[in-house]
């Protein structure tokens, strides 16, 4: 065997390796998730006797469903987890996209790239630091908390600077400044040219930031358990504490309301995964 033929052995072995260390921990990391699917049709007697067993033994039942939306007052919670997610979303993309364009095309001016690199910086803030400031502020002083649109506007001001950390990216780097001057020559004015020229090229960063903040403002807990605290604006998070904390020996409700919880969010995914990678790497790399 030539010195070629074993460097290319050795090379196929170590992919090999590579491969099934991948896929065990992929295995490992589904697991949660695999069990949940399998014992969300399951009696509660039959995930206490046998959680690893595909059907138990009083069969497949879709029982747990309807009582964990009924006992956790599940399409309530789910219309304002719907609403807050969607619009603090949209608000969180235009707001954004808006002012990355600004600060890419005047970028000389200090004030835009001063707001930027403070943006940048405010990214490095723990949120946990400003939780005791928000409460007191917000609820003892102005007391505005226990509002959707309270919340709606706190995810958004906390979402905007990755949000144009990511559009500026995007911009600076995929789109023409040649695209704008023929448009302005056109007769489109500025508002014109970002709407009908810029925004539609920046979709695959959109559909990314979309996902990322969707799947945070739909899956976050602590800023809505800090915000919300009457039962009938919880949210899906919440509403499943509360459920688990009630409920937490019946285990075949509890995974019924954790499916129900994850459902939308995967449902979304699924639509916008292709968007995923060109989203993340727009803007990487200066060509």
């Amino acid at each position: 065997m030539t010195q070629n033929e074993k460097a290319a052995a050795a090379k196929k072995r170590n992919h090999a390796i590579m491969i099934i260390i991948l896929i065990l921990l992929f295995i490992l990391f589904i697991m949660p998730f695999i069990l949940v699917i399998i014992n969300v049709f399951k009696t509660k007697a039959d995930i206490v006797s046998d959680p690893l067993a595909l059907i138990g033994a009083h069969g497949f039942t879709m029982q747990n469903f309807p009582e964990a939306m009924a006992k956790m007052n599940f399409w309530n919670v789910f219309k304002n987890s719907l609403i807050i997610t969607i619009i603090s979303t949209v608000l969180t993309i235009f707001v954004s996209a808006m002012a990355s364009f600004v600060i890419v095309r005047n970028g000389k001016w200090k004030f835009c790239s001063g707001l930027f690199a403070l943006m940048v910086a405010s990214m490095v803030i723990p949120f946990q630091v400003l939780m005791v400031p928000l409460v007191s502020v917000y609820g003892g002083i102005f007391g505005v908390l226990n509002h959707r649109l309270t919340l709606i506007l706190m995810h958004t001001g906390f979402s905007v600077s990755m949000a144009t950390f990511m559009f500026h990216g995007a911009i600076h780097t995929n789109i023409p400044l040649e695209l704008e001057e023929a448009a302005l020559i056109d007769g489109c004015s500025r508002w014109q040219t970002f709407w009908k020229v810029v925004f539609p090229l920046l979709k695959p960063t959109i559909a990314t930031v979309a996902i990322i903040d969707a799947m945070a403002f739909w899956n976050d807990y602590l800023l809505p358990s800090l915000v919300l605290t009457d039962k009938a604006l919880y949210t899906i998070p919440i509403a499943t504490q509360a459920f688990y904390g009630t409920y937490s020996t019946d285990i075949g409700l509890v995974m019924a309301a954790l499916l129900l919880a994850m459902l939308p969010i995967l449902i979304l995914y699924l639509f916008l995964q292709k968007y995923i990678v060109a989203g993340v790497t727009s803007g990487a790399v200066k060509g």
